[in-house]
């Protein structure tokens, strides 16, 4: 646990928007170096696009950026090649006893994620529940289903239940954390 994840624990502060994600994104992190160095796999947390504007060089050994902003809207977080298949995967964390709001994907991240269908790669979201601490694989097709839905005009979140009962839920282990792989060989390479 880092220093200001303590201190906030100790003062009962909640996790800014930001931070939320980051315990599920470490794991997969791990998870990943654990496939890449047991050659199981070659999967990789995309990095987002920036412009630096302004940095500051307070000393030789040292630069601070001071001004940048986003290049471009990022697609997913993850990609990567498993068993000769193309992943792609965005990975979400949500407190919500009931539903993941679809508000925590964005409308180029959908887009994205249909072109990785259409070209016939794999395409899934990595949930996580952390009130019920599980986390599931839930295929695109779902995703984009409750998407197109809610533009026009139905419920804006995909329910608990329907991911308990359609996605497919990550066992969790030592070495890796989560393996995730171990479901995507389940449901995409019958």
């Amino acid at each position: 646990m880092k220093a200001e994840e303590f201190l906030a624990l100790v003062q009962g502060k909640q996790d800014s928007a930001a931070n939320r994600g980051m315990s599920l994104e470490e794991e997969l992190n791990e998870s990943n170096a654990y496939y890449v160095s047991h050659a199981i796999a070659s999967v990789h947390k995309k990095p987002t696009p920036v412009q630096i504007v302004k940095v500051d060089y307070p000393s030789r050994s040292a630069a601070v950026i001071r001004e940048a902003y986003f290049r471009q809207p990022s697609t997913t977080d993850y990609n990567g090649v498993f068993e000769g298949r193309y992943l792609d995967f965005e990975a979400k964390e949500t407190r919500n006893k009931t539903a993941l709001p679809l508000s925590n994907f964005h409308e180029h991240q959908i887009d994205h994620m249909c072109l990785v269908v259409k070209q016939k790669g794999i395409a899934f979201a990595i949930i996580r529940f952390t009130v019920h601490d599980e986390t599931y694989v839930l295929d695109a097709s779902h995703i984009i289903q409750f998407w197109e839905k809610s533009i026009r005009g139905g419920r804006k979140s995909i329910p608990y239940a329907y991911i308990k009962e359609h996605g497919h839920l990550i066992p969790v282990g030592f070495q890796p954390r989560l393996d995730y792989l171990f479901v995507i060989k389940q449901c995409y390479f019958s």
